[in-house]
This record gives structure tokens, sequence and C-alpha cells, in this order.
């Protein structure tokens, strides 16, 4: 199928007289007809569904949606993408461990990264989005265990170099993760560029109404993880009866070792009516990734005519530094989140904010409706100076969301409020 047909179809076939639509399976619990069967799917939680902690129907129909649409085998939903990035790192790091990611990715995971996980003995190496690929390999220590970075980042709007970054996971024996969030599969598959494992913060464009926080984990099944640097997958697990999942499920051992270890310890799983609606958003995101570009373009263009503006960061513009790359991994467009600085700084910038009347000014980006953000007073408002600076964000940075209203009436809202600085 096409992609659009796998957004309304895959994960779901419903028999003879069944629901058309994925049923909500509200229930925390499975019932098994003897203790024997229950017992065979704690040794193979595959084989059937335990508890809705780690495992439910609605939910599992979304994941095998997810993972059609991105070309894997098997995918993870999670309570939110902080969830999502945090495990994807957990399930091959420990302490003492180090792994490399982009210095440009969302504010909010460089705090995870930087703070939260150095406090539990995990070293987070950042480099430039744009290294090349031999400060990318030389980047790597004897104990680093991955790579991380963002499709397109947020708010910097960097185009991640998935190939050169995949090349140099790769020759040092390790997996490449990428957050495809900005993109989603509709318009870049990180996987079919080299990357091993996918995240999302499916609370952005996949869900597309703002109606529910979630994140997925996505295992492409690509990465042989019995290159003697993972024997957390190659060596039995004690805590789930010796299981080996490189050997008891070559066919996703990574994924299978997240739900088995970390979703059973963590339980950070959604909530079926979340997956629900989670599901509803995939069914039209194809549509509507194609007008969140069409309008994007049209306001970017309407920011870089303006005298008000210092600078505007949307790799489908012209002249963009990001033009080039994004034509190789974006060639259907480059989402609806345009990066503007305003000329004045942050005292310009607010103004201009609180000038709009359609865009909402609100903590949400990749929203079917226009919003905007200042990330050094939000989102990004922990990070120093310098952590700022390697994100791309300065005090009159603004993160514009374009919607899908009429284009024609999101750029009169743009035009009053820059006339009003």
């Amino acid at each position: 199928m096409n992609i659009e047909t796998k957004c309304l179809h895959s994960g779901y076939s419903p028999k003879n007289g069944e629901p058309r639509v994925v049923p909500i399976y509200q229930s925390t619990t499975y019932v098994y007809d003897s203790t024997d069967a229950v017992a065979h799917v704690f040794d193979d939680p595959s084989a059937g569904l335990i508890y809705s902690r780690f495992a439910n129907p609605t939910t599992d129909a979304v994941e095998k949606k997810i993972a059609d649409l991105e070309g894997g085998v098997a995918a993870m939903c999670t309570s939110s993408g902080q969830a999502a990035s945090l495990l994807s790192i957990l399930n091959i790091c420990e302490a003492g461990d180090s792994f490399i990611a982009s210095a440009s990715i969302y504010g909010g995971t460089i705090n995870l990264f930087a703070v939260t996980l150095k406090r539990m003995g995990i070293e987070c190496i950042f480099v430039d989005c744009d290294a090349d690929y031999e400060t990318l390999k030389a980047a790597c220590k004897p104990n680093t265990k991955c790579y991380f970075g963002e499709t397109i980042a947020n708010p910097a709007l960097t185009v991640l170099d998935i190939e050169t970054w995949a090349k140099a996971a790769h020759d040092n024996g390790l997996p490449l993760i990428v957050d495809n969030t900005f993109a989603t599969p509709i318009l870049c598959r990180p996987i079919e560029w080299g990357a091993d494992i996918v995240v999302h913060s499916t609370s952005k464009y996949m869900d597309g109404h703002a109606v529910q926080v979630g994140g997925v984990i996505v295992d492409s099944g690509k990465f042989d993880w019995t290159n003697g640097k993972f024997p957390c997958l190659t060596e039995p697990d004690e805590s789930y009866h010796g299981t080996v999942y490189t050997r008891d499920y070559p066919f996703a051992p990574y994924l299978l070792k997240a739900r088995m270890q970390l979703m059973r310890d963590f339980g950070c799983y959604p909530a079926a009516n979340s997956s629900f609606l989670l599901n509803l958003g995939l069914e039209t995101l194809a549509v509507r990734m194609k007008q969140y570009c069409e309008n994007a373009l049209k306001v970017a263009e309407v920011f870089a005519a303006s005298d008000k503006v210092a600078k505007v960061s949307y790799a489908g513009l012209k002249g963009d530094k990001y033009y080039e790359r994004a034509k190789k991994y974006l060639p259907l467009g480059c989402c609806g989140v345009i990066s503007v600085s305003i000329k004045g700084g942050r005292d310009n910038a607010v103004k201009f904010m609180d000038s709009l009347k359609l865009a909402s000014n609100e903590v949400h980006v990749a929203d079917i409706r226009t919003c905007v953000l200042h990330p050094a007073s939000a989102t990004h408002r922990q990070l120093t100076d310098e952590q700022l600076v390697a994100a791309g964000i300065d005090g009159g940075l603004i993160r514009f969301s374009v919607g899908l209203e009429s284009v024609e009436d999101i750029i009169a809202d743009v035009n009053a409020a820059l006339s009003a600085i």
C-alpha cells in the first residue's frame, strides 16, 4: 500500500461483523482459561496480553500502523515524547556509558540528556548537527552506545544529514536513533536513510489536534546487536526468565527488550482512549502534512520579505542553509514550523506575539491551529546562554507553527502583528 492508504488501513483489519473503526479496549486486565495459560504469556509476552501497563489491543493497533508508516518491524507507544526519548536511550545505556547527540535537538531533550541522565551516570556527548563524518566518528568513546539526532530540529529547524550520521554510527558499530517528530513518516522515513531506531512525540503532527500527549519508539529490525557491544541484548536477562532478546526475538530484539524490561518497570504506557484519538489523527496525517507545508512556505515568504525580521529559518525557502539537504531528505516539504528572529530582540518578539489575534500563544507546536511560542522564555528557558546559541536560539527567536486555517487569514494576522512593532 502507498503511505496515504497505510494511514487509514494499517494496523487493524476487522473480520466479518467486527467494528470498522479500531475499538477502545477500556480494560486493564485480560482473562485466561488456566494458570498455565497465564504463565505462558509471562514467558512470552508476544503470545498474548498481560496487563495494560505495557500492552493494550487499541494501542497495539496504533503501534502496528506507525511501524508500517515508518518502515519498521515493531513499535511501542509511550505516554509522552520525552518518555520515548528516555527509553530509547535507557534500553541500551546504563551507568558508565555515553552516547552522542546533536546539539540542536529540542530543549527539553537536551535537559533530559545533559542533566537527568547525567545524574544516572550516563554521559551525553553533544556535537554540532552539521559535524562532518570524521568529527562524528571521532566523538565516539569506548563506552559510547548510540547516536541521536532530530530530522528537523525543534526550534532551530536544522536538517540532519541522516546518511552521514548513520555511517559514522555504523562504522563504530553503533545504532542511530532519530527523532522524526516534525517530519513525520509522510515527509521523511529515516530508516530508509540508515537510521536504526525512530522516535516521535506523537502529541505533535501525528495527533495534530492537541488532545493527547504521547510518544512512540519504532525498531527498524535492521541493526546487528550481536557485534559484542550490547550484552544487554545478547546475554540472558535474569529479570525475565533468562530471556536472550537477540536469540528469542531476532526480528526486533531492541523493541521487545524495551517492552519487557523498561515498560514493565516504568509503566509509561498510553491509555486506550489516548491511542484511539491518536489513530484518528494518523488517519488524516498524509492530507494534513501536505497542507501544513503549503501554508508554511507562503507564510515563511511573508516573514522573509519583512523589514521587521532579522532572519527566517525554514528549509523550504530558497537560500536557506538547509535548502539543498531538505531537497534530499524532505522532497515533499519541510513541515509547518518556521523559526523567525524579530529585529530588536526579546521586547519586539514579545510585542509581535502579543499582537497576534488568530495565532494562539501556547506551549505547543505542530497543531491543526496556528500557534506561536518564544522558546527562550518557555521550552528552552532552562538552557544556558551557550546552550541556547548551540540550539540556534536568540532572544528575538519565535517558533511559528502554521496551522490549517486559510493561509490568507494567517498572513493577515502576521502582517497586522508585524505592523504593531
